[in-house]
């Protein structure tokens, strides 16, 4: 292991600056996101009319999407690792592109296995490459204060571009076909690749400035590590796994990828065409999702800096399962007040678990924490693989989604006691930066 030397900090230009150039990064990191989760959410528009021009059965097709999600996820503490050693320009660049090649390929299918390289491999690992781990770290190296809303922000972008796509992605697939919905999103994806190179840095050293927040008087800059991506992942799991409070981070994330990405993400569409609500409609309702979503996470990310992260995440569990027991008597072939509700509470409560869960990663962790946090994602979306193919298996031999939505209700429920396990000695305080450490 070895270290590089640190770039002098210009203090005094820094302070001249009107616009901290953390908030320059924190931007393009958003459109990044929310570029590359333009795909997350778009097989749920894709899935009827692939279906009619090729036949393939839903559980075959919600195969592809859990390769997918499983890629996502196992993808992310490597790519938290690989930010360490290459940077975090090239990594950025680099899983774009994937994403662009892997939606602009699938356009050229025609037997299911080639769902499985488009779909699952090149997207699943463009979009695993960044994800909330570029999110965890960019809080982490660009602010000193302000991370729970850093993070809060950022999550949105990245769950929001899965949303927000939806809408034209699905008119487009419905009007024109599912060839031109999929191009759409490898250009967006292609769009923001210059401004990644342009803006992005691994250190606000490389800016010349301090951490947005940080105090000159007492700011250390981190230690630069060199050791090999894969052993540094590896070694964040090891470390991590004999806490027992990871587990119950690492298992209800898994449920709270399970009940977003995996259920409501993959299959809302298809449960809602089931019940003769046009699949235009029913994607517009998932956008509406988004932007509530966007509220609701960056308000978990304010409270995240001033209250106790484990009581959040009880209460946002606890939410989602109850929303999850009441949907299957709130879908029709028309939009009502009560499917409304549901939307903005599902909107606001979307990925409200982020900003807690990072930050208690962060208190248990210290230095470690992006890895840490990038293997407790991955578990994220093991769970979201497993919804996503156990919905689409629950589709076909029941012939209604009901029991994957009361299946994700009981997990939630589970996620909630889970969350509470991760305990600490003292009380919180305030904000999370100034806090005791937890106890694992």
């Amino acid at each position: 292991m070895s270290t590089s030397p640190t770039p002098p900090v210009d203090v005094v230009a820094s302070r001249r600056r009107r616009i901290h150039p953390a908030w320059w990064v924190a931007l393009v990191t958003f459109l990044a996101l929310f570029a590359a989760a333009g795909f997350r959410g778009a097989p749920g528009a894709l899935m009827v009319p692939m279906h009619h021009e090729f036949g393939w059965s839903m559980s075959l097709m919600s195969l592809a999407v859990s390769v997918n999600l499983v890629l996502y996820g196992l993808v992310a503490p490597f790519a938290a690792a690989l930010m360490q050693r290459f940077g975090i320009r090239r990594v950025v660049s680099v899983a774009l592109f994937l994403v662009a090649a892997g939606a602009a390929g699938s356009v050229f299918m025609t037997a299911s296995w080639h769902l499985l390289i488009f779909w699952g491999v090149l997207i699943g690992g463009g979009t695993g490459a960044m994800a909330l781990v570029l999110a965890a770290t960019i809080a982490e190296r660009w602010f000193a204060t302000r991370r729970g809303l850093v993070m809060g922000v950022l999550t949105a972008g990245q769950a929001t571009g899965q949303l927000l796509v939806l809408p034209p992605v699905a008119i487009l697939a419905e009007d024109v076909g599912w060839r031109p919905a999929s191009l759409l999103i490898g250009l967006v994806a292609l769009a923001v690749i210059p401004l990644a190179a342009w803006i992005l840095r691994d250190y606000p050293e490389g800016r010349g400035v301090l951490p947005y927040g940080a105090d000159p008087t007492t700011y250390h800059p981190p230690v630069r590590r060199s050791t090999g991506a894969m052993k540094t992942a590896i070694d964040g799991l090891v470390y991590a796994a004999k806490h027992k409070a990871f587990w119950a981070l690492a298992i209800s994330f898994a449920v709270c990828g399970a009940t977003t990405n995996g259920l409501v993400g993959i299959h809302f569409i298809p449960s809602a065409h089931d019940h003769g609500m046009p699949a235009a409609t029913a994607a517009g309702l998932l956008a509406a999702v988004g932007v509530f979503d966007i509220l609701g996470t960056v308000a978990s990310g304010w409270f995240t800096d001033r209250f106790d992260p484990r009581k959040l995440l009880a209460i946002y569990y606890t939410f989602r399962g109850v929303s999850l027991m009441l949907l299957p008597w709130l879908l029709s072939d028309q939009v009502h007040v009560s499917m409304i509700v549901f939307i903005v509470i599902y909107g606001l409560d979307w990925v409200a678990t982020v900003p807690p869960t990072a930050a208690l990663c962060r208190s248990l962790f210290g230095e470690r924490s992006t890895i840490v946090f990038g293997w407790v994602f991955a578990f994220h979306q093991i769970g979201a693989a497993l919804a996503a193919f156990g919905g689409g298996v629950v589709r076909d031999v029941f012939g209604a989604y009901t029991y994957a939505w009361w299946a994700g209700a009981a997990t939630c429920i589970i996620a909630a006691v889970l969350s509470i396990m991760a305990k600490h000695h003292s009380s919180h305080q305030a904000k999370p930066e100034t806090s005791p450490a937890i106890d694992a």
